[in-house]
C-alpha cells in the first residue's frame, strides 16, 4: 500500500463509524480502526491526530467556505438573508460529499466529548459568519445575533435534510426552517410578546 493511498481516509472514516455503531465510540481504539481499515496504528496518525477527529474530517474548511460564501453573495439584502443565502449555497455543496450522516449523528449525540466537538465546529460556522458579516458592514451586535441564529438554522436544516434521508435537498430544508422561524417571530411580535 502506498504511503499516502488516496482512498485511505475514507476507510479511517468508515471503520471508525462501524466500529462506534457497533460497540460505541469510548469502547473503540484507534488501533482497531486502523486494523479495520487494513493499515497500521502509526498510519492512522499521518490522517487524523486522535480519534475523534475521523469524525470530523475536512470540518476545519466548513467555515472558510461559509465566511467566502457570505462575502460573495451579491445582492444588498438583509444581513439574515444574506447568510441564509451563502448557507443554502455551502450547505447544498457539502451535503453532496455526506455518506452516513444519520449514523454519525446518532455515534455523536452518544459521546458528551463528540458534542462538545460539534460545538466547537458550530461555534467556529458562527465566527466566520460574524466576520464576514462585519466586513459586509454590519454592526458588531447585529452581526454576532444573525451568527448565532444562522447557525442554529444550518443545524436544523441539516437534521431535517438527515432525517429525510436525501429526498429534500438542503436548501429546501433551509427554507423551511427560515419559514419556521419567520412564522415565530413575527407571531411573537404581533401578540405582543416582545
Amino acid at each position: 500500500m502506498a504511503r499516502w493511498d488516496p482512498g485511505t481516509e475514507e476507510r479511517l472514516t468508515r471503520a471508525a463509524l462501524e466500529l462506534y455503531t457497533e460497540h460505541g465510540y469510548d469502547n473503540v481504539t484507534v488501533t482497531q480502526i486502523a486494523e479495520r481499515a487494513g493499515i497500521t496504528r502509526r498510519s492512522y496518525f499521518r490522517y487524523f491526530p486522535d480519534k475523534r477527529e475521523v469524525l470530523f474530517a475536512g470540518s476545519e474548511r466548513l467555515p472558510v467556505a461559509i465566511r467566502e460564501a457570505v462575502l460573495d453573495v451579491s445582492r444588498a439584502a438583509s444581513p439574515l438573508s444574506v447568510t441564509l443565502e451563502a448557507l443554502a449555497q455551502v450547505g447544498g455543496t457539502l451535503v453532496e460529499h455526506l455518506d452516513r450522516t444519520a449514523e454519525r449523528r446518532a455515534v455523536i449525540a452518544s459521546s458528551p466529548e463528540l458534542q462538545e466537538r460539534e460545538r466547537t465546529k458550530s461555534a467556529a460556522v458562527t465566527g466566520a459568519i460574524h466576520d464576514a458579516l462585519l466586513q459586509r458592514g454590519v454592526d458588531d451586535d447585529s452581526a454576532k445575533l444573525v451568527a448565532q441564529i444562522a447557525t442554529i438554522a444550518m443545524q436544523n436544516a441539516f437534521d431535517r435534510w438527515t432525517d429525510a434521508h436525501g429526498q429534500k435537498d438542503f436548501a429546501t430544508c433551509l427554507h423551511t426552517v427560515a419559514a419556521s422561524l419567520r412564522d415565530t417571530l413575527t407571531a411573537d411580535v404581533d401578540t405582543g410578546r416582545y
